[in-house]
């Protein structure tokens, strides 16, 4: 039987389906004592913050033991937390606390990899017959002593390192620092899913699980077929990636996947209402897959793809040809969606948005169908940071610079407070640059300020929790003439029609028949005019109501 649950949430097993998700970079939240680096203690510090924008969960970004080679992404130990954020101790303080203050726990599992200087590689590389030696994935070069096929990582370069010790290649699809862990071999399953409960058994209520998608390989090793060119997109790497030329049909994406995916529901579910969402990584087929993992009940609960985090902005026939290839690949799935986070560009400035446009995808976002993510500083408009070659640390920008600037822009510390050049984040020198321009959008200045974009956000967080329909409900087809895009979501007790104007010039539209009202006039929305027609100004949502019952 799993252990009772501290602080007083209820042990809903459904809380996580419509749920709003907060995602936190630890690194980048709070820093509690001075070292310019976040940490546990400090996220403690903000927990009535984050409750008081009405999200139902947080997500923390790794914080445990690594060499920070991809800031927590390479993981030395998994049952424990690197000192730079912590403590076990004061993990499970943080977990009390957000029970107390009403909010579920996700953390971030890192099962697809390891670092380098985990016990378990550092034993493997020994030598060829270990008792881990297979827990990596190893293989032989060819005979002209290059890599066993053409697999290309997300970081640059071959998917291939050679290692002298064994005179064999790893697999490593990020950085050669992060090995691949071998899938195909049931130990490692195990002592993964031990990894798993042994967070469980501390209270945490799911996780998000990162690149769910890359767990298994092809056990052949085949080499992935080129991916013509009008097929190639930079939703998952940068352009000027050479990954982006491959079909990763064998590197990832294996079939087998299921089996461990079923394994690990199954563990899941020994638990009163843990639950997990995935990140799927894939440029062709994110949807696919998200479809895949999550139909039925033996699965994921959730997965999020890439497609509302891509480079270009969402138009209204994009969004709804998005949501049609939802209802074909994963009508029995959940998906979970998301504008930004720790990976891509803040969407305030991916997107190039106005104030108002802003304000308007906040609102579009809780009206959709699944589960949602904020990203950290979202809430307050924050734009993309530009941080100068001399102070980049993530290593993907700087491989890629300066066509690609990395993901140190959207990691920078959150602003507190306008009243210091580290916007309240440290009484010390912030591991990243605080940008100027971010101050005069502090939390401080915006609870002061009751137009204020955050102010917009707990409205619209309000609103979704107010409505049945749009926490669970169903969502007819989306349908798009010119730049207004409209949709209706319903359960037994409601129906609200949705209309959003996605662009800077006024439109008109019409409300279905039936006995509407108005609703959602604190975000914005409009009611009918006189001649019963929704007069949409620029970036302008209309919500109306019926009852069902």
């Amino acid at each position: 039987m799993a252990p009772d649950m501290p602080g007083k949430l209820i042990q809903d097993p459904d809380w996580w389906r419509g749920a709003t998700i907060y995602q936190i970079y630890p690194r980048s939240y709070q820093d509690s004592n001075g070292d310019g680096i976040g940490d546990l203690l400090g996220i403690c510090q903000r927990l009535p913050y984050i409750a008081s924008l009405g999200v139902d969960a947080i997500w923390i970004s790794p914080f445990f033991k690594s060499p920070m080679k991809d800031f927590g992404y390479d993981v030395s130990d998994y049952c424990d937390v690197d000192p730079m954020f912590g403590s076990l101790a004061d993990f499970d303080a943080l977990v009390e606390g957000a029970h107390a203050n009403g909010l579920r726990v996700m953390i971030d599992l890192v099962l697809s990899h390891t670092s380098d200087e985990h016990a378990w590689f550092v034993e493997s590389r020994q030598n060829r017959d270990n008792p881990k030696a297979d827990w990596y994935v190893w293989a032989d070069p060819k005979d002209d002593g290059t890599p066993p096929n053409n697999w290309l990582s997300i970081f640059g370069g071959p998917a291939w390192q050679w290692d002298a010790r064994r005179e064999q290649y790893f697999l490593h699809n990020f950085l050669s620092t992060q090995p691949d862990l071998n899938f195909h071999n049931p130990e490692v399953q195990d002592a993964l899913l031990e990894v798993t409960r042994f967070w469980l058994d501390r209270g945490v209520d799911g996780f998000r699980l990162d690149t769910i998608n890359f767990y298994f390989h092809d056990a052949e090793l085949r080499s992935n077929p080129a991916l013509p060119k009008d097929q190639r997109n930079a939703t998952i790497a940068p352009s000027v990636n050479p990954y982006n030329h491959q079909e990763h049909l064998y590197s990832k994406n294996r079939p087998e996947n299921l089996k461990f995916l079923e394994r690990f529901r199954a563990l899941l579910d020994e638990y009163p209402a843990a639950a997990a969402v995935g990140e799927v990584g894939d440029a062709q087929r994110g949807l696919e897959i998200m479809g895949e993992y999550t139909s039925g009940d033996s699965l994921v609960h959730m997965c999020y793809a890439f497609e509302l985090l891509s480079g270009q902005r969402p138009t209204a026939s994009s969004i709804a040809a998005v949501f049609d290839r939802v209802h074909e690949a994963a009508a029995d799935g959940w998906a979970c969606w998301a504008y930004s986070n720790h990976d891509v560009m803040r969407h305030a400035s991916r997107w190039d948005l106005s104030p108002q446009a802003q304000r308007l995808f906040a609102t579009l976002m809780v009206c959709l169908r699944g589960s949602l993510c904020l990203y950290q500083g979202e809430e307050l408009g924050l734009p993309e940071a530009d941080v100068p070659f001399e102070a980049l640390q993530d290593p993907y920008g700087i491989e890629f610079w300066p066509e690609f600037k990395g993901r140190d822009g959207c990691r920078t510390p959150m602003v507190w407070e306008k009243s210091n050049h580290t916007g309240g984040f440290t009484s010390g020198t912030p591991w990243l640059p605080v940008p100027g321009e971010h101050l005069s959008r502090s939390a401080e200045a915006q609870e002061e300020d009751p137009t204020a974009l955050i102010h917009h956000y707990r409205r619209a967080l309000s609103f979704r929790r107010a409505h049945s329909a749009l926490v669970k409900g169903d969502q007819t087809p989306m349908q798009a003439t010119d730049d207004v895009l409209c949709f209706t979501r319903s359960d037994d007790r409601e129906t609200l029609f949705c209309v959003f104007n996605l662009s800077d010039t006024p439109s008109v539209a019409d409300l279905p028949s039936g006995k509407w009202h108005s609703v959602g006039t604190e975000l914005g929305s409009i009611a009918p005019g006189p001649d019963g027609r929704l007069h949409l100004g620029p970036w302008q949502a209309a919500i109306a109501i019926k009852t069902n019952v």
